[in-house]
């Protein structure tokens, strides 16, 4: 027994040295225009298997996608409201079986397409009954397909099958545990639970993946593990949680009960800095990643820097095999 402990005393001691590895600037593309590579708010992102990043291009109308480092791969949609097109399409979602799931804000509803644009399907309406929206924010996805959607003028989240039938909900408007002040980005972890970034309440909430709640972190502010208006949510390796911390032009991530572990990011137009980062998509493997630096109108890419050292924590514990 006390053989176990130590080893998974060891073992806790590399994730935490692993999370501390800080990001570091690797690369970027894009500019404000209309042309191809080209962003005018480039609000969600997520990335497929094959290394492919797909980006919500919102003000104009589109989805473009491009290989891991900028390289321009293709491009659909244009202002409307017929099949594959958007009215400010604000957060792209890629679903286990590689399908794109596009949240189509003024649209009211979500559609999703093949890797390539094809589309196949959308449901969705204004309003507020069940499968109805006041403005589909974020998309997450459990390993099954069910999807989640952050129901954000109507402070709630709903789910539903990968073919839009309505499966549940939860949440209402306030500030109590489980109640939401314009609910954003979302994010479904291995073992199903559900993290919501709570906008205006400044806050990370997370639940079982029928809406029970969990737990909460965050509140107003400019320190560590304080927000001002979460946007996107992603999970990385190990269960670390990542936040696009909008008006504090940073992102910070976390383990997956809230405990601060890092952050990078300050206001700029530089290389590394960020102008309202509106999302963040981290590579499984969680050496790199992608941010949407939305008022900059480009996508910023880091990769994680590993300790140089051996945390002395970890050092006394690693003794004790000697």
């Amino acid at each position: 027994m006390k053989m176990f402990l130590i080893i998974a005393a060891v073992t806790a001691l590399a994730a935490a040295a692993w999370a501390s590895g800080p990001y570091v600037y690797e690369g970027k593309w894009g500019k404000k225009g209309s042309g191809n590579g080209e962003f005018n708010d480039p609000a969600g992102l997520d990335g497929a298997r094959n290394g492919n990043v797909y980006v919500a291009d919102r003000l104009n109308h589109r989805v473009q996608y491009f290989t891991w480092n900028g390289s321009f791969l293709g491009t659909w949609g244009t202002n409307g409201t017929g099949n594959g097109q958007f009215d400010q399409p604000i957060f792209v979602k890629l679903a286990p079986n590689g399908n794109v799931y596009v949240s189509d804000k003024l649209n009211f509803r979500v559609q999703y397409f093949t890797p390539t644009g094809s589309f196949l399907g959308k449901w969705g309406s204004f309003g507020t009954g069940d499968g109805q929206f006041y403005g589909p924010w974020g998309l997450g996805f459990k390993t099954d397909g069910t999807v989640y959607v952050a129901d954000s003028p109507n402070h709630r989240v709903q789910y539903f099958t990968s073919t839009g039938s309505f499966l549940g909900k939860w949440g209402e408007s306030g500030t109590g545990a489980g109640q939401f002040n314009s609910p954003t980005g979302i994010a479904v972890a291995a073992n199903g639970n559900v993290y919501v970034a709570d906008y205006r309440n400044d806050r990370i909430q997370y639940f079982t993946s029928s809406g029970s709640f969990l737990g909460k972190w965050g509140t107003k502010g400019t320190g560590n593990g304080q927000f001002e208006f979460p946007q996107g949510v992603d999970i990385g390796p190990g269960g670390y949680v990542f936040v696009a911390d909008q008006g504090n032009h940073r992102v910070q991530f976390f383990t997956a009960t809230g405990s601060f572990l890092g952050k990078w990011g300050k206001e700029g137009s530089g290389k590394g800095e960020l102008n309202a980062p509106n999302d963040v998509f981290v590579l499984p493997s969680g050496k790199r990643a992608y941010v949407a630096d939305y008022l900059n109108n480009r996508v910023q890419y880091f990769r994680r820097s590993d300790p140089a050292v051996v945390p002395e924590s970890l050092g006394r514990v690693k003794a004790l095999f000697r």
